[in-house]
């Protein structure tokens, strides 16, 4: 059974705005599920509602097997939830507001927990700092601990990286994989692709509140993924021979690099055919390069509609 089981959930504002129209997600027990999507597109309403914060407008969402309505205690302490906004109590100690944050869910005090929880996020040392004199990053380390307070089942990431430095965030990253494998499912919305490339099993990609795919990170990849092969050329050309048009070929870098998009999972890449129609026209090239299209490309594809900025 699924750990979270969202159901033809959409939100709709007095307004009229409708905020997420049908969404139906499930996420698996122990999964790094990451939620993809442009500013506004609804990925933080989606997360808010699950957590109980935000009131969904139709569907059900169940998490644990707990109707988040019916069961919002049961369901809500089985969560953790790092906010965007780092809404913390700047002269309370680093150790005092992780204790706090346990007893909001009618805990018991638990020191060694909670001294678990600051090593895993080397924030022990600085336990008895007040939390005005920490840096960005550490800061959202501690918001992460208050998160885990608790031992949630379940972890929710709001763009958790988001203005960390690159150390930092890769430091993150280690602890969100150290959370997964000792059984905390994490879900994470993030605008930095690389990190959904990095850490996540599947991917979701939410646009104008509807989500448009879930898909495991490595198949989506490879179904999406395109390869292109660059030919750097001897003499440039001022534009594509005929013969070679059946090719779908691009010229760049002011004809100088003649460039071809393959699928990665067709039978035939069909370079055997374009090298010896090359060589009949007369086309010589010095070196060639191969590139893989990343997961901000495949983003990019899905989520831009024409006429469009690429969000």
């Amino acid at each position: 059974m699924p750990i979270i089981s969202v159901k033809n959930l959409s939100k709709v504002y007095p307004t009229g705005l409708r905020a997420l129209n049908n969404i139906n997600l499930d996420i698996e027990s122990g999964e790094i599920f990451a939620l993809l999507g442009p500013n506004g597109a609804g990925k933080t309403t989606l997360i808010s509602i699950i957590c109980g914060i935000a009131t969904l407008s139709e569907g059900s969402v169940t998490v644990g097997g707990y109707d988040i309505d019916g069961d919002y205690r049961a369901a809500r302490s089985l969560i953790g939830l790092v906010p965007q906004e780092l809404h913390t109590d700047a002269f309370e100690t680093v150790w005092a507001t992780t204790t706090f944050s346990r007893g909001l869910f009618g805990k018991p005090k638990n020191p060694a927990h909670i001294e678990k929880v600051l090593r895993d996020l080397s924030l022990w040392d600085k336990k008895d700092s007040q939390i005005i004199t920490l840096s960005g990053g550490m800061k959202r380390r501690v918001m992460i601990a208050k998160a885990l307070s608790h031992e949630p089942k379940i972890l929710f990431l709001d763009e958790p990286t988001a203005g960390v430095d690159v150390e930092l965030r890769k430091g993150m990253w280690d602890v969100v994989r150290e959370l997964r494998d000792s059984g905390v499912t994490i879900i994470l919305t993030t605008h930095y692709l690389e990190e959904a490339e990095e850490m996540a099993d599947r991917v979701g990609v939410i646009a104008k509140g509807e989500l448009i795919l879930t898909e495991n990170k490595a198949a989506l990849m490879q179904k999406l993924g395109k390869k292109q092969l660059t030919l750097y050329l001897q003499k440039p050309l001022d534009a594509i021979p005929a013969q070679l048009a059946a090719h779908n070929l691009e010229l760049k870098a002011e004809g100088r690099d003649l460039v071809y998009t393959y699928d990665t999972k067709g039978e035939r890449t069909g370079i055997t055919a374009l090298m010896n129609d090359l060589n009949a026209a007369g086309i010589r090239f010095k070196d060639l390069n191969t590139s893989q299209s990343s997961l901000e490309e495949i983003f990019v594809s899905l989520v831009h509609q024409p006429g469009e900025a690429a969000s």
